[in-house]
């Protein structure tokens, strides 16, 4: 543990930062990065490593941009998302999204719970860190990762291990927002579609066909009802079904649709499968329909900003450490350093980038970022001031309680 006097120089260091952390955080999401454009956002992160002394500093294959310091055995990555849902209705925000407004101490603006709020204080607390003897370069090599994440969790660190710039971490810390908490896991997630085929005919004939839409709407039906039957976990919780989208194919509004398809967000609990999971939406469908309606995983392999293409299906296993591992504990300690009041490790009720961290690869993960994940893709989408500047503190302490 470091000493009193490393904690109080710490603390000043920090609260001397405080207008560079609120004014960095406030340019960042000044720069739109919504459908994963994060080449904008991504370069001035870059300017702010490279001037805080960070090596390596680069955006990978996909896009991602990140930065190194350090060269010790012992790899870190703190993993921050760049990239943003979009705003939707701009008539629905009561300020600009991107300008923003700060009220009662608390920054309101796209992006600023999820999850640029962790970007400053992870960038800062690594620079910190070693600035003040808390991180050994010798003993860690610590990665800022700023990656994009909204349209496929995982896909950036699956890429960041299995591809560029191919390194595997020993730990990682997600930033998303955990109200200031050590989170260490959460429930999955399977993304499927149901697709039912019908015949087409005139809408003034009707009867001569067959319509798909009509084919799905037991299904959607019993699908609203299925949650109780659904898996259950003592710390990840029950699992979780919605019918997300339906997409509709007729040839013409005056016909029968001869296609009718339902987009499906599976969340999944310990000991839950994807053959579980796709046999329970089967048994949904009629013995004597299942030709015409088909169920199908779903699969990502669009192409990054950069043009990179990295296909994955989507399935996202649930996953969470125990509380006593190594790293939730160096976590619970730096809590308390902080002087945070005292709390039991938690969940996320959402998804991040631990299904490939932690689900996939099995690097022990925890989350701690500032904001509520309520705010999260939300009108209200907002971050404390106080824990963006306090939460770089838990970052430059952490890897000296590991």
């Amino acid at each position: 543990m470091p000493s009193p006097s490393q904690l109080a120089e710490l603390q000043a260091a920090v609260t001397a930062r405080r207008e560079t952390l609120i004014d960095f955080l406030r340019e960042l999401c000044a720069i739109p990065s919504m459908e994963s454009q994060l080449g904008a956002v991504g370069e001035r992160v870059a300017a702010e490593m490279r001037t805080l002394g960070f090596e390596d500093v680069r955006f990978d294959v996909m896009g991602n941009i990140l930065g190194r310091m350090g060269h010790g055995p012992t790899v870190i990555v703190y993993d921050s998302h760049l990239d943003t849902v979009g705003i939707g209705d701009p008539n629905a925000w009561q300020w600009d999204p991107f300008e923003g407004k700060i009220e009662d101490g608390v920054l309101y603006a796209r992006g600023a719970c999820d999850e640029k709020g962790s970007t400053p204080g992870m960038i800062y607390g690594i620079a910190l860190g070693v600035e003040l003897g808390l991180i050994d370069p010798d003993r860690f090599t610590m990665y800022y990762f700023g990656n994009m994440e909204e349209w496929c969790d995982g896909i950036a660190p699956n890429s960041f291990v299995e591809v560029d710039p191919k390194i595997r971490p020993d730990f990682v810390v997600i930033g998303e927002p955990t109200c200031m908490q050590v989170y260490r896991g959460h429930k999955g997630r399977l993304e499927l579609k149901i697709t039912a085929r019908g015949k087409s005919a005139h809408a003034a004939s009707n009867h001569l066909g067959d319509n798909a839409i009509y084919k799905l709407l037991p299904i959607i039906q019993a699908i609203s009802t299925l949650e109780p039957e659904l898996g259950d976990h003592p710390f990840l919780g029950h699992g979780k079904i919605t019918v997300s989208d339906m997409h509709v194919k007729t040839p013409s509004l005056n016909a029968v649709p001869d296609e009718a398809t339902i987009f499906i967000d599976r969340r999944m609990t310990f000991g839950e499968t994807k053959t579980m999971v796709v046999a329970q939406l089967e048994a949904l469908i009629p013995a004597e329909q299942r030709d015409s309606i088909v169920i199908e995983e779903l699969f990502y392999d669009e192409p990054s900003y950069t043009g990179f293409v990295f296909p994955v299906d989507k399935y996202f296993p649930a996953w969470a450490i125990e509380e006593d591992h190594a790293l939730v504990q160096a976590g619970l300690h730096a809590r308390e350093a902080i002087s945070l009041p005292p709390a039991a490790a938690g969940k996320w009720n959402f998804s991040t980038n631990g299904i490939y961290w932690a689900g996939k690869a099995g690097i022990p993960s925890i989350g701690f970022g500032p904001g509520d994940e309520v705010t999260a893709h939300t009108t209200n989408d907002s971050v404390s001031l106080d824990e963006v500047v306090q939460a770089t503190a838990f970052y430059a302490l952490l890897p000296a309680l590991l």
